[in-house]
């Protein structure tokens, strides 16, 4: 009689929706290094603990769990420790992914490329699953690049050398740039993650433990000179083009999407700022 074999279950890992840079590299080296099958459930903040016990899922990337952040180290860095990954592009990586993730971009100069592309990613694409996919080809060849590249450069000719020579040289004579503070860079994320909520600035100075008041005199230093609610606004309409030119999505999917009540306010707000309907951004077909 033939007893057809017993396989392992395919791993089941959850973690907090809306991934940038953790909980886009770490689900890629679980399914290139740890379990190829491996499913990636993506929840809300709040609910990642309660559906890891329903679904039988490992949780990670959330506090209070194994797979997690320790001291500076980020879970990429976790993952790595943990299942004893040897190969060095993966430590040259875990480097770039610690430098993003954290943002410490001095750690590689490849860092703050990393995080530039993954929050642009993630303001492509509001399905998370989606995202992963993309993410999925961007650590593929950021892994070649550091398996078989790294000593490759765009650069090759003595002319384009002496360019960049020059053209490095000039960045730093320039004065240094005004310093961002780290509640600054924590709202920035908050906004893009939650554009399509309803966002108060009164809640959010709560989240980041300022006053309402210095949050409210601060903002435009750091958000292009806009109040609060005029970057929200703008930040929605940006997002409303990008999904009106690169989605299928009807124009009421896209005003719930970036937050808008109903499509009538999502019309009449896109028209004043850009002087135009919302249907005039829809891709045209090309002509035959």
């Amino acid at each position: 009689m033939y007893f057809a074999p017993i396989l392992p279950p395919i791993m089941k890992w959850i973690t907090r929706e809306r991934p940038k840079i953790d909980r886009l590299a770490c689900p890629w080296l679980i399914r290139r290094f740890i379990d190829k099958d491996a499913e990636i459930i993506y929840a809300p903040f709040d609910q990642v603990t309660e559906k890891a016990k329903q679904l039988n899922a490992i949780p990670f990337d959330v506090p209070g769990v194994e797979f997690t952040h320790y001291g500076n180290h980020c879970t990429f860095d976790y993952f790595v420790q943990k299942y004893q990954i040897e190969d060095p592009a993966i430590h040259t990586l875990a480097i770039i992914v610690r430098g993003a993730d954290t943002d410490h971009h001095e750690l590689a100069a490849q860092s703050s490329g990393l995080w530039a592309i993954s929050a642009g990613l993630a303001f492509n694409y509001p399905n998370d699953h989606d995202l992963l996919e993309k993410g999925m080809l961007i650590y593929d060849g950021l892994y070649s690049w550091a398996k078989h590249l790294q000593k490759e450069k765009h650069t090759q000719q003595p002319f384009e050398n002496l360019l960049l020579n020059v053209f490095n040289t000039y960045l730093k004579s320039k004065p240094g740039a005004k310093k961002i503070p780290a509640w600054a860079k924590e709202l920035k994320e908050i906004i893009q993650d939650h554009i399509d909520t309803s966002l108060s600035l009164k809640e959010i100075s709560k989240d980041l433990e300022i006053s309402p008041s210095y949050l409210s005199r601060e903002f435009s230093k750091y958000f292009e000179d806009l109040s609060f609610g005029e970057y929200i606004r703008k930040q929605r309409i940006e997002k409303a083009i990008a999904l009106m030119q690169s989605s299928g999505y009807s124009l009421t999917e896209i005003a719930y999407l970036t937050g808008f009540s109903d499509q009538s306010h999502f019309t009449r707000i896109f028209k004043k700022h850009t002087g135009k309907n919302p249907s005039d951004y829809r891709k045209k077909p090309a002509k035959k």
